[in-house]
């Protein structure tokens, strides 16, 4: 089986090193870098299946980074390490592209779990048949690509940003119910993940926003619906 490819950048060479010795145990090749510059540089240069990233490093904070990551591969999973607790700090991790976070101090245990649960989701082999495209109104959506296409132009959607859109596809005129949204994408329905989901929805809705007759309707008090 093919090794899954960790970036690891973190400034606390001792937590660092720590952390790439436990994920080596655990079979993922993992590279440690201490500074953002560095770790976009080995991004550039190397192939990678999933990046974790401290918020405060020199150089380039991990905020600025991961818009860097997501510009060169939209798709890439990203977990930030962070020893803020601050609400607005860790909605602008998601904000930036994040699509998981774990506060310092953290078990090694909790770390490794929420690896697993992003590669599980990322992963098309993971025994569920995926429908190639849908037709949302005027737009075609390759759920395989991750291309949301509208006549000539096509935006290269985030994983999550994906998975979000074909689970309203799913569910077509029905209700997507918000916490199972929730438990299927980030796992756990807490406040953070519920605001992210939130910022996700507002991306997905101006993405789709030049086909008036294509809505992403609130459902007060359960969830979301896609009109097309």
């Amino acid at each position: 089986m093919k090794s899954i490819r960790i970036l690891l950048a973190e400034d606390d060479s001792n937590l660092g090193y720590l952390l790439q010795n436990y994920l080596t145990v655990k079979n993922f090749e993992t590279s440690l870098l201490t500074n953002g510059v560095s770790a976009l540089e080995a991004f550039t240069k190397e192939h990678f299946d999933l990046c974790i990233l401290d918020i405060m490093m020199p150089g380039m904070d991990g905020l600025t980074l991961v818009r860097e990551l997501r510009r060169m591969k939209p798709e890439i999973p990203v977990i930030f390490l962070t020893a803020k607790s601050q609400k607005e700090d860790i909605l602008e991790g998601f904000r930036s592209g994040a699509d998981d976070y774990i506060t310092k101090p953290f078990s090694m245990e909790e770390l490794l779990y929420r690896i697993q649960a992003i590669l599980k989701r990322t992963s098309s082999a993971n025994g569920n048949k995926k429908q190639d495209s849908y037709n949302i109104g005027k737009y075609t959506f390759d759920t395989v690509k991750q291309l949301l296409i509208l006549e000539d132009q096509a935006i290269k959607l985030t994983t999550k940003e994906s998975e979000l859109l074909e689970l309203l596809c799913k569910y077509g005129r029905d209700t997507l119910e918000r916490n199972f949204a929730l438990k299927s994408i980030w796992i756990d329905d807490n406040y953070f993940n519920a605001r992210s989901m939130d910022v996700y929805i507002t991306r997905l809705r101006k993405y789709l926003k030049k086909d008036p007759d294509v809505k992403i309707l609130n459902v007060h008090g359960k969830g979301y619906k896609l009109i097309c």
